[in-house]
């Protein structure tokens, strides 16, 4: 029994020391099978829990996507198959290409075999997207010009077995002779048609896997060409990237990207936006707020230049909140909001308007009337105006472009004129607060002073409708209205709501222009001025009507 405990040690120690000295193998092969066997439950318990710290963390492999990176959690696990699968011109080529160039850019054995497209093609797209593919990384496996003469048809076996074998065969004495680290095989729905069974695809794909060198990642494409949902080969690959098509019934079609599964791995779920354009597919990682938490925590006021305004609002906009300017077309929303960037670039910030519905110049013209020159911000960098159309931009392009003004070039005053066109840029009403929810968190924790301005249907009275409700989202409100008062139409204004303080709460007239914006006393000879059609209160008190 002692010779027994003192083997037991003897081993234990002697896997102590593999651990002490080696470092990045996997233990449990450094641990032979019969030492193992002499080791007691607790003691193996011990060493298998020691085992599992030493593992190293697998390495990873870019996709050559830097935002399908960031939604893998780093990249793809190096070493592995990966099927990515959508309908014809959603990308999956030109994804290829880039996780190719990417190899060749790092100095890796890389290999992209073609069983639909010539390799002419393939360079052609490769080189109208600027990436460096070498000729001899692509392999064309395609049908001889003999198979298609009378003398090249088989009259014994079917036509399809041999062709199967005649892509399969070459394919794998090619991976053979170079040992790629990276592989791409394009497509998997020819060899789905020269199977037929089902179980003989399957095996073929299995082959494939079991054929593949060590530590080489593999990329399968499939077009979908099935009219069945390929789970089984779901089931063999590692990770799965789904690429799609949303069509619009007006504008350009969306696009997104799910990672349905990646083994072993956490990755950012849900579907994200991207694009193909000029150098490849762009991803735009779905923003999760949570990964943005306390970020900034300035307990600044942002004040807007005009002193009854600012008094209006509390003594000023706090920093990391947002504000909604809400009311008629043409009331002054925009002008406003306008005001407080101006404002903020002055004092030494950045600012960034992000507008739906206004050109450039027609949003510099008026704001230059009101006494806000924006030539020089612009010019300085201090100000960036970015026009958008609901038609072209995706939720998620239009998401990253604020981040990119936040985290890169430094803003802290933002403005999204208006939600109505924001509103349209969505594929569905009903996720609109979902993105806003996300989007003010994120700028919240950022410390980001965010104005919002959504533009009310109908101009006066109380039948005016709102196209969507986030006024909940927002932590300020103000509503500005008309209302006619003496034959002449007047604007108002007032604070409704300051979720982190005190706020004034009368109404007070709105004048804009000449070269001024003008917020004037409280109007307290009124009541109904939000209705559009006010009462005057003095003859009412003269007549008794009111006390005090």
């Amino acid at each position: 029994m002692n010779e027994l405990l003192g083997t037991e040690n003897n081993v234990f120690t002697r896997f102590l020391l593999l651990q002490k000295n080696v470092e990045g193998f996997y233990f449990a092969s450094a641990m032979r099978r019969p030492e193992r066997a002499i080791l007691s439950k607790g003691t193996l318990k011990l060493a298998n829990m020691l085992e599992e710290q030493l593992v190293p963390t697998s390495t990873r492999c870019s996709s050559g996507c830097a935002g399908l990176d960031e939604v893998l959690g780093g990249g793809l696990p190096s070493g592995h198959f990966y099927l990515v699968e959508g309908e014809p011109g959603t990308g999956k080529t030109t994804l290829a290409l880039q996780f190719m160039a990417d190899g060749i850019n790092n100095g890796e054995r890389v290999l992209y075999i073609t069983l639909s497209e010539s390799r002419d093609e393939l360079l052609a797209v490769a080189q109208s997207h600027g990436l460096n593919i070498d000729d001899s990384a692509v392999l064309e496996v395609r049908p001889s010009e003999l198979d298609l003469t009378p003398e090249g048809q088989y009259t014994v076996f079917h036509p399809a077995e041999v062709e199967l074998n005649d892509r399969v065969q070459p394919i794998m004495a090619e991976v053979d002779r170079r040992k790629p680290t990276r592989l791409v095989i394009d497509a998997l729905s020819e060899v789905r048609m020269l199977a037929k069974d089902p179980l003989r695809y399957r095996r073929q794909v299995l082959s494939l896997k079991e054929y593949a060198p060590d530590h080489c990642t593999v990329i399968l494409l499939d077009d979908r060409s099935s009219r069945y949902v390929d789970l089984e080969l779901h089931s063999i690959v590692h990770g799965v990237v789904s690429m799609s098509r949303v069509p619009r019934e007006y504008g350009k079609t969306m696009r997104r990207v799910e990672v349905t599964k990646l083994r072993g791995c956490a990755f950012r779920e849900g579907y994200h936006d991207y694009m193909i354009r000029s150098g490849g597919v762009v991803v735009f990682p779905r923003l999760v707020a949570a990964d943005h938490t306390d970020i900034e925590n300035e307990q600044r006021v942002a004040r807007s230049g005009i002193a009854e305004l600012d008094k209006l609002a509390g003594g000023g906009l706090d920093r990391g909140t947002s504000t909604l300017l809400i009311g008629p077309a043409g009331c002054g929303k925009t002008t406003i909001a306008l005001r407080w960037l101006t404002t903020a670039t002055e004092h030494g910030e950045k600012a960034a308007a992000f507008i739906f519905e206004e050109t450039v110049g027609t949003l510099m013209k008026r704001a230059a009337s009101l006494g806000m020159d924006l030539t020089g911000p612009l010019a300085s960098g201090q100000f960036q105006i970015e026009h958008l159309d609901p038609a072209e931009v995706s939720p998620g392009e239009f998401v990253n472009l604020v981040r990119k003004a936040v985290e890169e070039d430094g803003v802290r005053n933002v403005l999204i004129d208006s939600l109505n066109g924001f509103l349209q840029a969505m594929p569905g009403e009903q996720f609109l607060s979902l993105h806003l929810h996300e989007l003010l968190t994120y700028l919240n924790n950022s410390g980001v002073v965010t104005l919002l301005v959504l533009a009310q249907m109908g101009l006066v009275g109380s039948a005016m409708q709102t196209p969507v409700d986030v006024s909940y989202l927002a932590d300020n409100i103000l509503v500005l209205r008309y209302f006619e008062s003496q034959g002449q139409v007047r604007q108002a204004i007032s604070m409704m709501k300051k979720r982190t303080g005190g706020h004034e709460r009368s109404i007070r007239e709105l004048r804009l222009g000449p070269d001024t914006i003008h917020v004037g006393d409280p109007l307290s000879d009124f009541q109904g001025i939000l209705s559009g059609s006010p009462t005057a209160l003095v003859p009412m008190m003269q007549n008794g009507m009111l006390h005090g």
